[in-house]
């Protein structure tokens, strides 16, 4: 019995001698990357660290190893970010905003934003980043830009367009002539690439495609023939009245203005003076129901 015991005992000894020999899976570490792939590590075995992308080893070591005693010792590895220069400015441009870290330095994945002294154009991206390889994403430069005098439109006019040459940012303003309706933006702005913006145009105004007629318009009833004499104008909607004979009622169809077309829907029957006068205008009718 005594001799199980001690044989029991000397097992029992050397499996916990030996499992001291075993290194465990090895730590984690901020901004740092180790294989892990494997739960134990014999003495003897390496591992290594490395800096992930866009850091670098600041202080401590890279590479450990698994000792006898079954623990790894302490990781002393630390990663800095990397650094990135100082970015080249041009004469006429500056630097409208800057994350910086004491002693002006910026580092991975700091962001600059560039600007452009007027008239000069900012050409290329307005941001630049600090790169993981320790340089600048692309940095933009101020050029000199002119756009060509503005262009005229048809039935408009250019509101004191005096000057010669025109640079970047400079604008002009539109107008129409009387009865005619601007159709975009008022103002045109030279751009970067040297043109305009988007010019706008002048839309005509419509006649009315009858000459006796109630419609409602700016949601009033209105008689043609005596207030929209002149038409309307572009983007304007007109109702007409249309009849539905079955249930002898009456319902209202749109028609707008479109650039001086304007036309009555096929529904809308007009009437000549003497009609008018013996027979009920459509437009008083009890209106259908829904």
């Amino acid at each position: 019995m005594f001799r199980v015991l001690l044989v029991l005992w000397i097992v029992s000894l050397t499996h916990t001698v030996l499992a001291q020999w075993v290194c465990p899976s090895p730590p984690e570490i901020p901004l740092a990357t180790v294989d892990r792939s494997k739960e134990e590590y014999s003495p003897g075995e390496e591992i290594t660290y490395r800096c992930n992308s866009g850091y670098v080893p600041q202080t401590g070591a890279r590479s450990y190893t698994c000792p006898s005693t079954g623990r790894w010792p302490i990781i002393t590895l630390r990663c800095t970010p990397v650094m990135c220069p100082s970015p080249p400015i041009s004469e006429f441009g500056a630097l409208s905003y800057r994350r910086l870290k004491p002693g002006n330095i910026s580092f991975f994945q700091d962001e600059i934003k560039f600007e452009c002294l007027l008239p000069l154009a900012l050409i290329g991206p307005e941001k630049a980043r600090c790169l993981a390889t320790g340089i600048w994403s692309k940095i933009p430069e101020c050029r000199k830009v002119e756009c060509p005098y503005p262009p005229e439109i048809e039935n408009g006019f250019l509101n004191f367009a005096l000057r010669r040459t025109y640079q970047y940012k400079d604008s002009v303003s539109y107008g129409c002539n009387p009865t005619y309706v601007l159709d975009g933006p008022s103002e045109s702005t030279c751009e970067e690439t040297g043109n305009w913006s988007l010019i706008p145009t002048c839309k005509a105004p419509c006649k009315m495609p009858v000459q006796r007629a109630t419609v409602l318009y700016n949601q009033q009833r209105v008689k043609v023939q005596d207030h929209l004499k002149g038409g309307i104008q572009h983007a304007e909607t007109i109702w007409f009245f249309c009849k539905n004979k079955d249930q002898h009622c009456s319902y209202t169809v749109p028609s707008q203005c479109i650039d001086g077309s304007l036309t009555a829907p096929a529904c809308f029957k007009e009437r000549g003076w003497l009609a008018s006068l013996i027979k009920t205008d459509v437009a008083d009718m009890t209106p259908c129901e829904n």
